[in-house]
């Protein structure tokens, strides 16, 4: 038990015209045959996975779900990456922010509240897996995907 969150991004396969997502339909059906011929209304995957990374949960919390915390699944705005990953920065280059910019949260089994060295890793994987997903060329990939955040608990 405890904290687990995620993003996951969606990739509604509804455009079988000039976009041809047929392709990926067809392929998802070579790889699980019970399913060929069916149509393959979306695609999910998981961009990024915390344990117990009470910060970014309050994060997201606080900024994507309005406050509210019930292990709902958040539509998460693409601007509001960048805007996580500019906190994420100014944390790492001045700790003492951290409580300011990026306070960790209390909860059951939410895991350490202090601001230590598990809460800076967990605050250094989270940029760079969004360094990695915001460059230009990466992003633009992503551009017909939803984002979403959800933690369990």
């Amino acid at each position: 038990m405890g904290l687990d969150s995620y993003v996951t991004a969606k990739r509604y396969l509804w455009d079988f015209g000039e976009n041809n997502d047929k392709h990926i339909a067809d392929a998802i059906g070579k790889m699980f045959p019970e399913i060929a011929g069916c149509r393959v209304q979306q695609v999910e995957v998981e961009m990024m996975y915390w344990r117990k990374a009470n910060a970014i949960h309050n994060w997201f919390v606080q900024n994507v779900q309005d406050g509210v915390d019930e292990c709902q699944e958040s539509y998460i705005d693409k601007e509001m990456l960048y805007k996580l990953r500019d906190v994420c920065e100014a944390v790492l280059a001045d700790h003492s922010q951290a409580p300011v910019l990026l306070p960790s949260q209390s909860g059951f089994f939410f895991g350490n509240t202090e601001y230590g060295e598990y809460y800076f890793d967990d605050i250094q994987s989270t940029l760079k897996w969004l360094n990695g997903l915001l460059t230009k060329d990466a992003f633009e990939q992503f551009e017909r995907w939803s984002f979403y955040y959800q933690a369990s608990w």
